[in-house]
Formats: structure tokens, C-alpha cells, sequence
């Protein structure tokens, strides 16, 4: 059996710098109960989520984009306006497989995120439990 390269476990800590929250387009994928505690956090109805903060695409749920393709839900000078009750792709981040295939892989999402290699200490299982709700590969846009 091949050795994971993270094994001994990996650090991070959101600083809320908003890198992947904001510039190039994508998806933020969300199920029935994330949308419902969105809604809750933002006293509103699901109705009224929907037509303000979702899109469909490639036949699921995404959260929509600012015109200048930052998350809706993302202000320039306050950080994330729903971090408590963030979606599970979003609190997943960094531990994707496209970050955690090879170390190369994480230096270069560590280059990007500046709470990559420090904080909090993820072990094996925490990590595993992370790729459980990150986004797939097939998931991303093209």
C-alpha cells in the first residue's frame, strides 16, 4: 500500500483573507441543509435565498458570484459574512484532493493561503474527514 505523503498530519488556519474567496469564477456546490442554515443566519425565507444567492449549474446548487466574481457572500472590508455557517466545500478548504495529492501540490495551494502550514494540527483522520466534504474534481469549472 502507497504511503500517504500527509500521514504525520498537515497545519492550518483560516486567516479569512478572502484568496479563495474572491477572482477566478467557480462553483460553491450546496445541499438542502446548507442552504436552510444560510437562510436561517440570514433571516430569510428559502424562497427568498434561492432567487437572491443561488444559480443552478451543471444540475446542481452553487452559491452566485458578485459581478467581479467574489463569493455573494464575501465583503472586501469584513471578511465572510456567514463564516460560522459556511458551506461544507468552503470549511473543507484547503484539504481538496487537488491540494493533498502531492506535497508539490500543497506547497503550491501554501503559496496562495496563507494559513497553509500554520495553526491548528489536522491529523490523518481530521484530514480524511475534510476530503468527505470537498469538492470533486468533476466538480470544477472548465
Amino acid at each position: 500500500m502507497e504511503q500517504i505523503w500527509f500521514a504525520d498530519g498537515l497545519r492550518f488556519e483560516c486567516t479569512q483573507c478572502g484568496r479563495c474567496c474572491t477572482g477566478a469564477p467557480g462553483f460553491v456546490w450546496v445541499s438542502e441543509p446548507e442552504i436552510e442554515r444560510l437562510a436561517r443566519r440570514l433571516s430569510m425565507s428559502l424562497e427568498d435565498f434561492g432567487r437572491r444567492h443561488l444559480r443552478m449549474a451543471r444540475g446542481r446548487l452553487s452559491l452566485t458570484e458578485k459581478p467581479n466574481r467574489d463569493c455573494v457572500f464575501w465583503d472586501r472590508q469584513a471578511g465572510c459574512q456567514v463564516y460560522e455557517d459556511r458551506p461544507d466545500q468552503c470549511r473543507s478548504w484547503p484539504f481538496w484532493n487537488s491540494n493533498l495529492e502531492t506535497r508539490e501540490d500543497w506547497d503550491s495551494a501554501a503559496n496562495d493561503c496563507p494559513g497553509c502550514n500554520h495553526g491548528q494540527s489536522w491529523d490523518l483522520v481530521q484530514i480524511q474527514d475534510q476530503l468527505k466534504r470537498a469538492p470533486d474534481r468533476a466538480e470544477w469549472p472548465d
